[in-house]
């Protein structure tokens, strides 16, 4: 899980400053390890419905033929989001022609302020094949339950100014949408980059 603390400084600012310090991450409240491992009986991933950054519904479904690296995060996320989509847009560029089998996908899990078009922008500092993902409340909870992510508000939870506390992996789907492992909060693009290559 991840607590974010300070949404004051702007997004490409913070990018800025992640792709000096990329992997140098804190404020963090995550119990993940390296081990990408889950117990065979648990199940991670499922079919969701949700809004695209240009507007379209996008199913689960629309992506199978390609592998899924999939990231529940939020916009106003200061420290851990943009460092996790940082090191997955370097990890596709580190696969090269490769990346066109991996599609990245991004979903909010704070949809009451990333809208269509706050993703939309949010998006642009990222890797262009970025889908990023939004909805009503209750198609942000169905997809999060389904790859068993957590989330909560923190902070100023009546106001604007709120946090998120939630899971920070990044999760690798096969080509029909079964999960076959997770990359940590701390997983650099190398590691990435490797971890899809051995699968693929």
């Amino acid at each position: 899980m991840s607590r974010t603390t300070m949404p004051s400084i702007g997004l490409a600012a913070r990018v800025a400053v992640l792709v000096i310090l990329a992997g140098m991450v804190g404020s963090l409240s995550a119990k993940a390890g390296n081990n990408s491992e889950v117990p065979p009986h648990i199940e991670i991933g499922g079919p969701f419905e949700l809004t695209d950054q240009h507007g379209a519904v996008r199913r689960d479904t629309d992506f199978r033929g390609r592998y899924m690296l999939v990231y529940f995060g939020y916009n106003w996320c200061p420290d851990v989001c943009p460092t996790s989509l940082y090191n997955m847009s370097v990890a596709l560029d580190k696969l090269g022609p490769t990346a066109a089998f991996v599609q990245p996908i991004y979903i909010t899990v704070d949809p009451e302020r990333d809208t269509v078009e706050a993703m939309k922008d949010y998006a642009e500092h990222f890797h262009p094949s970025l889908v990023a993902l939004t909805g009503r409340k209750a198609e942000i909870y169905a997809a999060a339950r389904a790859y068993r992510v957590y989330f909560e508000k923190t902070g100023d939870v009546e106001g604007q100014d709120y946090f998120m506390d939630h899971t920070a992996f990044i999760y690798l789907m096969d080509t029909s949408g079964k999960f076959l492992r997770y990359f940590s909060h701390e997983a650099m693009a190398e590691e990435i980059a490797t971890g899809i290559k051995e699968l693929l």
